[in-house]
């Protein structure tokens, strides 16, 4: 039989084994961190260095640093005015999102969204919003909708938004396109159509782009006797042949 004293003495033990447990779990989550950090800022001061190969082997390393370097990344496309840097910056971008597009990153993929998702507010560059759009089309799902069904009413994104919309999987993002073609000036309702109509929804009264010529042409549609004609000319030249 286990006297009190000794059931104390193994419930004080499991409570100081449990303690030191945490202490060592928050003491790696903090020396994790720390080690995030510094991949950042290592990635950062070699996409900004001078020297090309420099950049292109930080530009090619940048998927295993992930979501935590996407919003430095962002800053230097947005504020660096060497055109090399800001164009080795957003390539590192593309490089996150395609690494952590892999099958079996599910976790890597998610926090790159939540980092990305912000940078497509207005206070943002055109050119940053832009390619933050396009990333979210292949990375997001129904949690960017909204964000990026906002931005249909920007005239410099919005086309770029209606086509993420058209990509992105799912009844939000086509309730979101049903919802903006509803509220959308007239010269762009031709847009959201087409972007409906690729997602098998059919838009009554409203032209279909892909039925234009895509040249002008002098020839008109023939009459019912050119075409009875034209029939008749076409069997006969089977027969001889």
């Amino acid at each position: 039989m286990v006297s009190i004293h000794e059931e104390w003495n193994m419930s004080a033990k499991k409570s100081k084994m449990a303690a030191m447990a945490t202490a060592a779990t928050a003491a790696l989550a903090v020396e994790s961190r720390a080690a995030q950090a510094a991949a950042v800022d290592d990635l950062i001061a070699k996409i900004r260095d001078k020297n090309d190969t420099v950049r292109a082997e930080a530009m090619f390393g940048a998927g295993k640093v992930g979501a935590p370097a996407v919003k430095p990344l962002a800053d230097v496309v947005a504020t660096d005015k060497d055109f090399e840097i800001a164009r080795a910056a957003r390539r590192a971008m593309w490089q996150i999102a395609r690494y952590v597009g892999r099958p079996g990153a599910g976790d890597e993929k998610k926090a790159t969204v939540a980092e990305l998702m912000p940078l497509v507010a207005d206070s943002r560059p055109v050119a940053v919003r832009r390619e933050v759009l396009w990333m979210l089309s292949e990375l997001a799902g129904d949690e960017a909708v909204e964000p990026v069904a906002a931005i249909l009413k920007d005239k410099e994104l919005r086309e770029d938004a209606r086509m993420v919309l058209q990509r992105l999987p799912g009844e939000k993002s086509l309730a979101a396109l049903k919802a903006g073609l509803a509220a959308a000036p007239d010269d762009f309702k031709i847009n959201i159509a087409e972007s409906l109509r690729a997602r098998g929804v059919e838009v009554p009264g409203l032209p279909d782009e892909k039925r234009k010529p895509t040249r002008q042409t002098n020839m008109k549609p023939l009459d019912e006797k050119q075409l009875e004609e034209a029939v008749k000319s076409s069997k006969g030249k089977g027969k001889k042949r």
